[in-house]
């Protein structure tokens, strides 16, 4: 619910830069400190270092391939030496959708791995799942607040039915894998379900510093997104009990 919640306030009331700062910010040191002091620890005790770290990589590859397909290869910061030669590709071959289309298709392929989390989290340690998902709810208001900015900005008429349409999916995609997982994969063995966890990690760790932090950092200040995150991460180590 929390991904079409964050649609519908982004359309009815819309957000402030400074708000939004601090929100993505808040998400992304969330997420840092969830799969920090919990799902890795976790995925070390059942599966062991080296499943841990191959399914970080793992999940981490598999994000970044997805946003390598959706962009065809080609991305750089607007600072990079690259940027006016990618300038130039992108206008003769654009990327595969718009800037909505990429954001919200993007964000619900990713939700399959953090869904997936979610349930397999669970099925290991049912606090451990409540605080996956936790942090992910706080996500998913965030991307459905800009995925509603941005299609206010595209379309000024007739934005809602889109809006609910592209925040419902990513719902629909986080509740469909998040079930998969606890109802599929909660009876396999104790070591792959560490793994499976140590895979979302590294997907999370993707969306967070290539998509959370910059956003929060350039919305409004820097100050502004590190606050929010420091916050965020310290509010999950304090939880954790570590």
């Amino acid at each position: 619910m929390a991904s079409p919640l964050g649609g519908w306030f982004g359309s009815r009331f819309g957000a402030g830069t400074l708000f939004l700062s601090i929100a993505a910010g808040l998400a992304g040191g969330v997420l840092l400190g969830t799969f920090a002091f919990q799902m890795l620890p976790e995925s070390v005790v059942t599966a062991g270092m080296s499943a841990t770290v191959g399914g970080f990589v793992a999940g981490f590859m598999i994000v970044y391939v997805v946003d390598l397909y959706l962009n065809r290869g080609f991305m750089a910061g607007e600072n990079s030496d690259e940027w006016h030669r990618l300038s130039r590709l992108h206008r003769r071959q654009k990327a595969r959708g718009s800037q909505v289309t990429l954001l919200a298709g993007g964000t619900a392929l990713e939700e399959l791995i953090e869904g997936l989390s979610i349930g397999v989290g669970l099925a290991v340690n049912p606090t451990l799942g409540v605080m996956i998902g936790a942090a992910i709810v706080l996500d998913n208001l965030v991307e459905g607040i800009s995925i509603a900015e941005i299609i206010k900005a595209e379309r000024p008429d007739g934005a809602s039915r889109p809006i609910f349409a592209w925040t419902g999916l990513i719902g629909l995609a986080l509740f469909s894998s998040a079930t998969v997982g606890w109802l599929v994969l909660r009876d396999i063995a104790e070591g792959m379900m560490g793994t499976l966890l140590a895979v979302g990690a590294g997907g999370m760790f993707y969306l967070v510093v290539t998509d959370l932090l910059p956003r929060s950092a350039k919305t409004q200040y820097q100050q502004s997104a590190a606050v929010a995150a420091a916050t965020g991460f310290l509010l999950m180590f304090a939880l954790s009990g570590q």
